[in-house]
């Protein structure tokens, strides 16, 4: 009886580590159009304002229609948050960069997140997309990579 209690014991502190160890920003994703109130928004958007801050990560807005993607990502340059580096990609234009205050990041994820269509699907062309934009939050090492 000692051992199936060690066992059920083991198993539930590997579950509780399991739970523990997934990073708090890593459900910080959303397509685009979504359901989600303006408020709603607004928060997730703090949310992930806190977690460029704190964490070595960035977040990443991606579109693709036939001209191929087009990738946002901010990333916090500064200790207190208060600047970020935008970085744009156009698979046509390449990279651009720029740096932005925490304002214009949070007035920028707040306009794309709440639209009620994918960028892509603005576009005027006969082939249609099928994929919905695209936001989350990475580990800064993954973004600019692709």
């Amino acid at each position: 009886m000692s051992s199936e209690h060690e066992r059920q014991q083991s198993r539930l502190r590997s579950e509780q580590i399991g739970q523990s160890s997934e990073a708090p920003w890593a459900d910080l994703e959303l397509t685009i159009p979504n359901d989600r109130s303006q408020l709603s928004i607004v928060s997730f958007v703090e949310c992930v304002l806190v977690e460029l801050t704190h964490e070595e990560v960035g977040a990443e807005y991606v579109s693709t229609n036939v001209w191929g993607a087009k990738r946002t990502q901010f990333i916090a340059i500064d200790d207190n948050g208060e600047m970020f580096q935008k970085l744009h990609y156009d698979e046509r234009l390449g990279w651009h960069e720029s740096t932005v205050s925490r304002r214009a990041v949070r007035e920028d994820l707040i306009t794309r997140l709440s639209r009620s269509s994918s960028q892509a699907t603005d576009c005027s062309h006969d082939v249609p997309v099928d994929s919905p934009d695209a936001f989350s939050v990475k580990p800064a090492r993954e973004l600019r990579m692709r």
